[in-house]
């Protein structure tokens, strides 16, 4: 169980979380899962956390969410220690979770009901039209999931998760499971609600290109046993990006090139708690900018 604390930063500017000295360990282990992962995300800010499997990001998402309590260290959200579940934080996993008797405006609106016990409801199902139209599913708002394809229920947990309107959303692989060209559609959608929305994002994947399209800042964790954040990566490329022109940027092959070296030969070095406890920040699409040409570069910060 986290102790009781206060974030080390008090200052007005503090970020909007904060993850201090996080660590996991199981009984019958001599090193913990991970331990000393330290970083935080801004209001607003899109974090993608890379690893390869057994480093603990989805422990570390859980304990985000508040449904897994670490061994030591704090999570401060906008000020306050997360300490259990809570609707301030909305959850996408890998399986869309939805209940199968019930059609999609019913399903997001059991999530608005839990939110909003008071509304009426009109009101529930107005909210609820509004965030089926945002994830393009306002002709299969009457269906349940058994008519749906894994596309589109997908589309319903990530509106059900936005209908809630969390202070942070933390996403576990929710494009994991589907086909290339449905997860590249369901990334443009999610990009823009993001952008609409302004919405804070915690996200795992295994897919780099994945990170660089969509993240402000990629956490780069080591191996385990004793992972621990290794590197946070600066995307300096501009926000508006778009999946279908983002590889004609001077800065994404640098950036894309930086998180492949990480993961192929370097995270295996830094297990066994060799990575740094606080992470140094870098930005590998910098030097990028500085070699292209004048009007390449213009464009690319325009």
């Amino acid at each position: 169980m986290l102790n009781e604390a206060t974030p080390s930063s008090t200052a007005p500017g503090r970020p909007f979380l904060q993850v201090e000295g996080l660590a996991k360990s199981y009984p019958g282990t001599t090193e913990p899962v991970f331990d000393e992962v330290n970083f935080s995300i801004a209001r607003g800010e899109f974090v993608c956390i890379i690893g390869h499997s057994g480093c603990g990001k989805t422990t570390i998402l859980n304990v985000l969410a508040g449904l897994e309590t670490a061994s030591a260290g704090h999570v401060f959200m906008d000020g306050r220690e997360v300490a259990g579940p809570s609707l301030e934080r909305g959850v996408v996993f890998q399986g869309h979770a939805l209940m199968p008797w019930l059609s999609v405006r019913k399903n997001i609106a059991f999530a608005v009901r839990s939110k909003w016990p008071d509304w009426d409801s009109e009101e529930v199902n107005e909210h609820v039209q509004k965030y089926v139209a945002l994830v393009g599913l306002s002709g299969a708002i009457d269906k349940k999931p058994s008519a749906l394809s894994g596309g589109m229920k997908q589309r319903v947990g990530i509106a059900r998760a936005f209908a809630i309107e969390p202070k942070m959303l933390l996403l576990d692989e929710p494009f994991g499971a589907l086909d290339a060209l449905t997860r590249g559609t369901i990334q443009d959608e999610l990009l823009a609600i993001v952008r609409e929305t302004q919405q804070t994002v915690f996200m795992i994947t295994h897919d780099v290109d994945e990170a660089v399209l969509l993240a402000d800042k990629i956490l780069l964790m080591s191996n385990g046993p004793q992972a621990r954040v290794a590197e946070i990566v600066r995307n300096t490329m501009p926000r508006d990006r778009q999946r279908a022109t983002v590889h004609h940027d001077p800065q994404y092959y640098p950036l894309r090139n930086h998180l492949v070296d990480f993961l192929v030969a370097r995270s295996k070095d830094l297990s066994h708690g060799k990575a740094p406890a606080h992470p140094p920040t870098v930005e590998p699409g910098r030097g990028a900018l500085a070699d292209a040409p004048a009007s390449v570069t213009l464009k690319a910060v325009a």
